[in-house]
């Protein structure tokens, strides 16, 4: 089964402009996030997918491969089907995020054994169980909701579940990696947006609207994205320290 990793990477961001080409460690961001992914076992290729010309710059100068894609994508699942459209001959795609510089290779080879094991899945993602208070309630924090298959039955940024009975269940975190089947990518792509997924603004939602189970793959896994000056800190500190 031919598995690739895409990484859609944008150069602009509210927070903090220009951040695929941050500094980690002496290199772009994009390129240490695309250095990590190409770790992992069980893809044939790790592509960067930008509509921007100083990031393919910088994806090539560091021996990577990077696509460009239309500028006019509203979201990320856009640009990945985009791609997807160029590799017929593959049949899942993971999508990891371009500011996850931290990225665990060994979660996209549990990505794709969830489809070598499962024929009919269509869609998995990852989850990292909450502990502190502060992080639960921070709606900038996406919770959700597992069944006893490891499905999603709900994601929200509300604290979810909500804690009538404290300690009778866990609240997990979800990490935004996304693993897909092909076909189902183009498909997902084309569906309208969900009443859920604009209340909540958030796209997998769209997919429970529509009928189709989503797989959870639980990870203790550390995951740090970068979204501010003091994530970049942090991340370049890491580097440092563990000499990834």
């Amino acid at each position: 089964m031919k598995s690739i990793c895409v990484i859609p990477a944008r150069y602009s961001s509210t927070r903090l402009p220009g951040k695929p080409l941050k500094n980690i460690c002496g290199k772009p961001m994009i390129c240490r996030v695309l250095e990590r992914a190409s770790l992992a076992k069980s893809v044939a290729e790790v592509i960067v997918a930008t509509d921007d010309e100083r990031i393919l710059q910088a994806v090539e100068k560091n021996s990577g491969r990077a696509i460009m894609t239309r500028a006019d994508h509203k979201t990320g699942t856009d640009r990945l089907a985009e791609v997807a459209e160029k590799f017929p001959d593959v049949e899942v795609i993971v999508n990891v995020q371009g500011d996850e510089p931290l990225i665990e290779p060994s979660l996209i080879d549990e990505l794709i054994a969830e489809f070598v094991k499962d024929k009919n899945l269509q869609m998995a993602t990852v989850a990292t169980e909450l502990t502190d208070a502060d992080e639960m309630n921070n709606p900038n924090n996406v919770k959700v909701v597992i069944d006893k298959n490891n499905d999603a039955l709900y994601f929200s940024r509300s604290l979810i579940p909500y804690p009538r009975n404290a300690g009778k269940s866990k609240v997990f975190k979800h990490i935004g990696i996304y693993a897909y089947r092909r076909n189902f990518l183009l498909d997902y792509a084309k569906m309208e947006p969900t009443p859920l997924e604009q209340s909540e603004s958030l796209e997998q939602l769209r997919a429970l609207e529509n009928g189709f189970k989503i797989r959870v793959i639980k990870s203790s896994c550390r995951f740090v994205g970068v979204d501010t000056e003091e994530d970049l800190k942090l991340v370049n500190e890491i580097y440092r320290r563990e000499e990834i």
